[in-house]
């Protein structure tokens, strides 16, 4: 199967403001084109033998697959979770004009 050249990554916050600072430091740094904040959302999940629910505000991450290893990277530096949701789904089809714009805008700025 050949490598997907696009991926969204999702992450999930407990709050906006922490959402808009990942998004804008992904963004910033050039690791993602662009990042929706979609919220809230009731999560409800098992932690340390409890479950557990909460509202959270989810950041999806419009990137390409050559910059994936430096975003979650980013995101778990950047992230006050212990165990960050940090997921990537391929992007099979998509416009090509869009496509072409995360190509650009995800691209290592070259320094001299």
């Amino acid at each position: 199967m050949t490598e997907p050249a696009w991926l969204t990554v999702l992450t999930t916050t407990d709050s906006e403001e922490k959402a808009k600072a990942l998004a804008g430091g992904a963004v910033d740094a050039r690791l993602a084109a662009c990042a929706q904040i979609s919220a809230p959302v009731i999560s409800v999940y098992r932690w340390e033998g409890a479950i557990e629910s909460g509202e959270e505000w989810q950041v999806l991450f419009k990137t390409t697959a050559g910059r994936y290893d430096e975003l979650e990277a980013h995101l778990v530096a950047a992230h006050d979770y212990a165990t960050p949701e940090i997921i990537a789904t391929p992007v099979v089809r998509g416009s090509r004009r869009y496509l072409d714009w995360v190509s650009a805008e995800t691209a290592p700025v070259a320094t001299l």
